[in-house]
């Protein structure tokens, strides 16, 4: 026996003592854990992990297909939760207000559409506004966004555009979650990650996010413009609803205007002033439609409408005038 059988020899036997499984046993193991993904994610010569159901040789999911599979799930929305707070609900399409957001929304969709008259541009983006906080921005938001989703032509995307204060997933009895703040900021890879589904047919959600010191300076910036435009033009019957900060509260409501086709500016009933609203619509004189929305009306023509929780009325102005119907 030579010098070099008598080592391999006893290298066996050591490996034998020490309980090491010989190398032919570990070998199937490596490539087990290779091929079923579970082995180091880099490293020369190392085995690519791949998600589970990719096929040996396929390629891994891009980025834009793992973010569209995330978009894909769903918020529940407590339904109940809204109709307790005199919201619109598509289960109970006759109420008072169902009928009023009816009213309220056709001139949006006749701008959007261009049915009958020139088309807006960028008429499928509507931003909510008022000219002081509390004035039901949110609220007008929400129920416009609900209502737009009843109709059979368009599915509706609501977006949390009040950075600072964000109250729409709140309202709807939902968690927190990254929005379009983490997105421009670099946090998120695409915006397809933080839009979220929702119970409501035809009704998605995109929160505000994580806020930020400098919010203003994000909306007005080029990424925002792309962004904004992407949303405006990829689908050609969705409508995107902004429920914005107020008008003389912050300088983030301006500079959203500049990128918006219709602005709705909620008027709340016997408490904003003429002088407060005239200040507000002089700072979204950008913006070529302006319509006025009145909210919390006591009473219309005699009949009470308390029984939803608010009193609601509805009114429109075009550009600064301050005429209603």
């Amino acid at each position: 026996m030579s010098l070099i059988e008598k080592a391999v020899q006893r290298l066996d036997q050591l490996k034998k003592a020490e309980g090491s499984p010989p190398e032919s046993s570990q070998a199937p193991r490596v490539s087990e854990s290779a091929a079923s993904g579970g082995g180091p994610s880099s490293g020369a010569g190392r085995g690519a992990v791949r998600p589970a159901g990719v096929s040996p040789g396929a390629s891994a999911p891009t980025a834009s297909a793992q973010s569209g599979a995330r978009a894909s799930r769903t918020l529940e929305i407590d339904l109940a939760l809204l109709a307790t707070q005199g919201m619109v609900t598509p289960d109970r399409p006759k109420s008072v207000l169902a009928e009023q957001y009816r009213v309220i929304k056709r001139p949006l969709i006749r701008n959007f559409k261009g049915g009958g008259a020139a088309k807006v541009a960028k008429g499928n983006l509507i931003m909510v506004t008022s000219s002081l906080p509390g004035e039901g921005k949110s609220f007008s938001s929400i129920n416009l966004a609900v209502s737009l989703a009843m109709e059979m032509d368009f599915t509706v995307l609501l977006v949390d555009a009040d950075f600072s204060k964000p109250s729409i997933l709140p309202r709807l009895g939902l968690a927190p979650e990254k929005g379009l703040m983490d997105v421009l900021r670099g946090e998120v890879d695409d915006l397809s990650d933080v839009i979220v589904r929702t119970n409501i047919e035809k009704l998605s959600l995109l929160p505000a996010g994580t806020p930020h010191p400098r919010a203003t300076e994000m909306i007005a910036s080029e990424a925002m413009e792309g962004m904004l435009e992407e949303m405006a033009t990829r689908y050609h019957d969705r409508i995107i609803v902004f429920d914005s900060p107020p008008l003389l509260a912050t300088t983030e409501a301006r500079v959203l205007a500049s990128h918006m086709g219709q602005i709705v500016v909620v008027v709340e009933a016997e408490r904003t002033s003429h002088g407060v609203l005239r200040h507000a619509l002089q700072t979204i004189e950008i913006c070529p439609v302006k319509l006025m929305l009145l909210n919390k009306v006591a009473g219309t023509r005699g009949t009470e409408l308390y029984g939803y929780g608010y009193g609601y009325g509805y009114g429109y102005g075009h550009g600064t005038d301050e005429r209603s119907a």
